[in-house]
């Protein structure tokens, strides 16, 4: 069988990549966007609705209980079903949700509304990393995981200033501002789900834009690069994915402590005016995407994935404690970039992890559980936050804690094994 650079491989994979990422892209920008934007909707909402620090905190988690409870079954579904119609499904589902967030009318809607949007939203980001896998052979993963996942970082850079525009528009047609916001940021969503129904390949198979021996190629290589076909037990009960779960955990748990309480970190650094908090918690983001593809490339050219998930953790780390102590505020922002930098730097590489050793059913199980168990990191860390918070009137207790979540991450990224595993045999 022909290798790469006889039959031109390479330009296969750099067709895939023009053809499908920036599609996959704009989608995770809007499901992310859709996200994190309460954290802005925060500077007019808790006032409105008379939200407390840890009322905010708790219902901001609560999207994470909702996407914990529903993303295995929706990876398993999307196996079965196809990526196409449940990805639609689940923007579609998102969209509408995170549209009726404008009717929020105090903390008990607030939080229903919130699990509600992780219920209709799980499934999407592990769906897209299996549906990767689909595409790209191990070695090339990291790096086309990681311009797939720099769309979470542009958002933040895209939605700051978007979202402190909308909060502008307070009082149009007798709406808040916040209320716009959600409603704006919302729609693209459903627009979008439809949309994927006419664009978006199931796999190979189904990509009527490669031909016939090129689709070949790839479903070889893909065989030949890829884990084993492993069963859902492996996938659900092998010790490697739970160690890949808490690690993941610790880097979510720092992620969205800082994530999500951003626009009201970032206006506690002095007195701005709402946009202008918007544009000033977008630089963090630009930090963060930038780190993504460094890292990434770096981790895919040395075939090396450990490292290059424990240094960036550390380096997020020392960001996070470094601003909690500034107080001047340009270090005190420059500081919360190399914290973003670093937090965000190690996910192509952690993401790259699952493939070396799943395939099959346990890499649709497996995948979805550690995203599942890790994005309960996205409760613990915005009410760890909300909390501490509300106990000392101050972000630097809360920051010092997600810093020493980063710095479990390091160990922990340190001690994972390495090559594809060897715990149980080859089942289906």
């Amino acid at each position: 069988m022909p290798g790469d650079s006889e039959f031109g491989g390479g330009a296969v994979l750099a067709r895939i990549r023009g053809r499908l990422l920036p599609f996959i892209f704009l989608l995770y920008i809007v499901a992310y966007l859709d996200r994190i934007n309460v954290g802005f909707a925060a500077l007019q909402m808790n006032r409105d609705l008379r939200l407390g620090d840890a009322a905010f905190g708790l219902g901001a988690g609560l999207f994470f209980l909702g996407y914990f409870l529903f993303e295995i079954p929706s990876n398993l579904i999307l196996e079965r079903m196809g990526a196409r119609p449940w990805i639609a499904r689940i923007m579609i589902s998102w969209g509408a949700v995170a549209m009726a967030m404008a009717a929020v009318q105090g903390a008990a809607s607030f939080y229903f509304l919130r699990f509600l949007l992780g219920v209709a939203e799980a499934g999407f980001f592990p769906g897209i990393i299996l549906y990767l896998t689909y595409w790209f052979p191990a070695r090339e993963q990291a790096r086309s995981i990681a311009l797939f996942m720099t769309a979470s970082a542009l958002a933040g850079v895209i939605g700051g200033p978007l979202s402190g525009a909308l909060l502008a528009t307070q009082g149009t047609l007798g709406l808040s501002g916040w209320q716009w916001l959600f409603i704006l940021e919302g729609l693209p969503a459903v627009l979008l789900g439809v949309a994927v129904l006419f664009y978006l390949p199931n796999g190979p198979q189904d990509a009527t834009w490669l031909r016939e021996e090129e689709g070949r190629w790839l479903v070889q290589s893909l065989a030949r690069n890829h884990g084993r076909k492993l069963g859902l037990r492996h996938g659900l009960m092998g010790g490697r994915v739970w160690l890949l779960a808490l690690l993941y955990f610790t880097i979510v748990t720092g992620l969205y402590g800082v994530t999500m309480w951003l626009p009201q970190i970032v206006k506690t650094l002095g007195a701005f005016d709402n946009f202008t908090v918007g544009v000033l918690s977008a630089v963090p983001f630009l930090a963060a995407a930038a780190a993504m593809v460094i890292v990434a490339q770096s981790s895919d050219r040395r075939g090396e994935r450990r490292l290059h998930v424990a240094l960036p953790a550390f380096t997020g780390a020392a960001g996070l404690i470094l601003s909690a102590r500034m107080h001047n505020p340009l270090l005190a922002l420059s500081a919360l970039c190399v914290g973003a930098a670093g937090i965000w730097g190690a996910m192509g590489p952690f993401w790259s992890m699952p493939s070396e050793y799943l395939g099959g059913t346990a890499a649709a199980a497996g995948i979805a559980l550690i995203n599942s168990v890790g994005n309960l990191g996205g409760f613990a860390g915005p009410y760890l936050v909300g909390m501490v918070r509300e106990a000392t009137h101050s972000f630097t207790g809360g920051l010092l804690a997600m810093a020493a979540m980063l710095g479990l991450a390091g160990c922990i990224a340190l001690t994972m094994p390495q090559g594809p595993t060897s715990e149980l045999p080859d089942v289906r």
